[in-house]
C-alpha cells in the first residue's frame, strides 16, 4: 500500500475505514498505522469510527430501520451543532483490498468464520446493476449497510440501515443499482433459489 499524497483525502479515508474494520490485508497494516499516525484527520477519523465498529457486535437485534438515512442526519446534526453547511461527501472512489470474487460483480471478504454454528462474518460488495441470488436463511443474517443503495425484495436500505432476518425466511431478490458494500453476519448453510 503506497499513498499517492499526503494530503488527507479519500484514500486516506478508505485506509483508516479499512483499518477501524480490521480488514487490511497483513503486510499492510504497518503501513497504515504509520498514515494514521502522521496525520491529524486520520487519528480523528479512527477515533470516530471505533465506537461504531465495537457498536456492531453490541446492537440489540431489534434495532427499526431510521426513518432516513444515517449519513443524511449525521451530516444535519454535526452542521447543526457547527454551524457549518452539511458536509457532502466527494464522488467515492472505492478502496482496494483485496477482495475475492463469488460471481459476477459480487465481491466478498471474509473477515472471520464460525464452524461451530456454521456462520460467516464479511463485506460484501456488489458492483452498479448486480443482482445476488435470492436465497432462503438457514439461520439468523444481520446486514449493516455501509455504502450505496440496496434492495431486498420490496424494501430499500441506505447507508447505516441494519437488516435482520430469521432462518427460514426467503429473500427472493437482492440487488443495487448504484453498487453497494455491506457488513454481513450469514450462515454458510444458506440455500440459493
Amino acid at each position: 500500500m503506497t499513498l499517492q499524497s499526503d494530503t488527507h483525502g479519500q484514500e486516506h479515508l478508505d485506509i483508516v475505514h479499512l483499518y477501524a474494520l480490521q480488514s487490511l490485508p497483513p503486510r499492510e497494516i504497518a503501513a497504515a498505522e504509520a498514515q494514521i499516525a502522521s496525520c491529524a484527520e486520520c487519528r480523528q477519523e479512527l477515533e470516530m469510527l471505533r465506537p461504531v465498529v465495537r457498536s456492531f457486535a453490541a446492537w440489540s437485534t431489534d434495532v427499526l430501520r431510521p426513518a432516513e438515512p444515517l449519513w443524511g442526519r449525521l451530516a444535519e446534526r454535526i452542521a447543526g451543532e457547527t454551524g457549518a453547511p452539511p458536509f457532502v461527501p466527494p464522488p467515492e472512489t472505492r478502496a482496494q483490498p483485496e477482495w475475492e470474487q463469488a460471481a459476477p460483480g459480487i465481491y466478498v471478504k471474509i473477515l472471520a468464520r464460525n464452524p461451530k454454528n456454521d456462520s460467516v462474518s464479511m463485506l460484501v460488495r456488489l458492483d452498479p446493476g448486480t443482482d445476488y441470488p435470492g436465497h432462503t436463511h438457514a439461520g439468523v443474517e444481520e446486514l449493516h449497510l455501509l455504502h450505496g443503495i440496496l434492495k431486498v425484495d420490496e424494501k430499500t436500505y441506505y447507508p447505516g440501515d441494519f437488516l435482520r432476518s430469521e432462518p427460514g425466511t426467503v429473500d427472493h431478490r437482492v440487488w443495487s443499482e448504484t453498487g453497494c458494500t455491506c457488513f454481513l453476519m450469514t450462515s454458510t448453510k444458506d440455500v440459493l433459489t
